[in-house]
């Protein structure tokens, strides 16, 4: 088990921060979809090993433990950073070990999973299994984008992720900004707010520009997005040559002057504590973030905080979301167990499981269903963060899933690093990104 965790290049994983600042809640030992089946051990004496995410590392434990109430079936669970998930995934089952059952994965690498032959094929099993799986209750979008390449699935989602931008009211009220609903806006209020507050370590933003792609390729597919960009044209070329594409690059740079100094060493440990402690205008981050921001044991900023959508830019009118991160569990091809391993997923990704996780202080899971974004104690739970993701969520804009797709993130965060700290201009950046786009997708 992995005590140290890291994001790309290094940085506590965003969930960890948020537990250590929040100092979580207690988690359950038996949740209530637990304790339904607990009359019944069909997996009794059998043993899974289960490969987690450290952000996952709470609902890991609870979930050991309620499918053990369940089943009696023990789960075994590894924790490891983010970015070492796949490689090890991808170790174990090469190597020949196959020590793991069921894999945590980020659903950009479900290509290069598939293509490896590290995540088992489970179209038939859904197919089998789709009463109890209720594929059509998953938000399409989601479902596709996070376990379909070429024709077939491998895995079921388990946490939906996408961003959106959180403010503070009270420092918006006072310097007479509005909430912004474009990207000019944004740049106009985050100047004004740190020209008049830098001076007692208030800024406009926390931009997140660590060099890790899901950090600063996060703050850069919002612009994607709300400029009405994709990451790659319908016949799968680079749409980096796109105008949306340098008009989002030239806004990531733009913030520069005003935001948390600075963007490109702001990940998730400098960009939290900011916000929950009153010191920046706007923050843009995974929708759990309400939940924290309303929990007095580690916000400052109480009933002080609002939340909407991702800004929109140039012609574009239409806000969109980006889904930046989000999870899905996978059988491994490796597994000896792979029927219990289904049983374990299922188990992790049914809706009346998934409804205890996201109305959970501390679970960091977000809405991967109709029934779940839509449902009445998620909307009591997070009334906010609800609304903002309510009819947003099923038009969002999706990172490339292909087998390439971890070269492409890396090229992409590279250039933009560069243009964030000035080396290069965001039109070379995003020109040089697109030409190595361009012979990563054409090799």
């Amino acid at each position: 088990m992995t005590d140290t965790v890291n994001f790309g290049r290094g940085g506590l994983s965003r969930r960890r921060f948020l537990l250590a600042s929040a100092a979580g809640a207690a988690l359950p030992l038996v949740g209530k979809a637990g304790a339904a089946f607990a009359a019944d051990k069909p997996l009794a004496g059998q043993s899974l090993n289960l490969l987690i995410i450290q952000s996952h590392a709470v609902t890991g434990k609870k979930l050991a433990e309620d499918f053990e109430a369940a089943t009696g079936a023990k789960v075994n669970v590894t924790i490891v950073p983010y970015d070492q998930v796949g490689a090890k995934a991808t170790l174990d089952v090469q190597s020949g070990v196959n020590e793991f059952d069921v894999l945590d994965y980020w659903y950009t690498n479900i290509g290069q999973l598939a293509e490896d032959g590290i995540a088992e094929d489970v179209t038939a099993w859904i197919e089998r299994d789709k009463e109890q799986i209720q594929p059509d209750d998953y938000i399409p979008l989601i479902y596709d984008t996070y376990t379909l390449y070429d024709g077939k699935r491998y895995g079921l989602p388990y946490d939906g992720d996408s961003h959106l931008l959180f403010y503070n009211k009270e420092i918006l009220d006072r310097n007479g900004v509005a909430v912004p609903t474009t990207w000019d806006e944004y740049q106009a209020a985050i100047k004004k707010i740190t020209e008049a507050e830098a001076k007692n370590g208030i800024y406009g933003a926390a931009v997140l520009g660590g060099k890790a792609p899901i950090i600063i390729g996060s703050s850069y597919a919002n612009r994607l997005a709300g400029f009405g960009g994709t990451f790659l044209n319908e016949d799968g070329s680079s749409a980096l040559d796109k105008p949306a594409a340098l008009e989002a690059a030239k806004a990531l740079v733009a913030t520069n002057p005003y935001a948390l100094p600075t963007p490109l060493e702001t990940r998730f440990e400098e960009g939290l504590p900011a916000f929950l402690g009153g010191k920046v205008g706007f923050i843009e981050f995974w929708s759990d973030l309400g939940v924290y921001a309303q929990d007095p044991k580690g916000s400052k900023i109480v009933d002080k905080w609002g939340v909407t959508r991702i800004p929109v830019g140039g012609s574009n009118k239409d806000p969109r979301l980006a889904l930046n991160a989000g999870f899905a569990f996978a059988v491994s091809s490796g597994s000896k167990k792979k029927e219990a391993a289904w049983e374990l997923i299922k188990f992790a990704a049914s809706p009346k499981y998934q409804e205890e996780l996201i109305t959970l202080t501390g679970s960091g899971i977000d809405p991967d269903r109709k029934s779940l974004l839509y449902s009445e104690k998620y909307k009591a739970f997070a009334p906010q963060v609800q609304a903002a993701l309510a009819g947003a969520l099923e038009n969002a804009l999706p990172w490339p899933t292909t087998p390439a797709t971890p070269k492409l993130q890396q090229a992409l965060a590279d250039e933009l690093a560069l243009a964030l700290a000035g080396t290069k201009t965001p039109e070379q950046a995003i020109a040089d990104a697109h030409a190595a786009w361009q012979q990563i997708i054409g090799s």
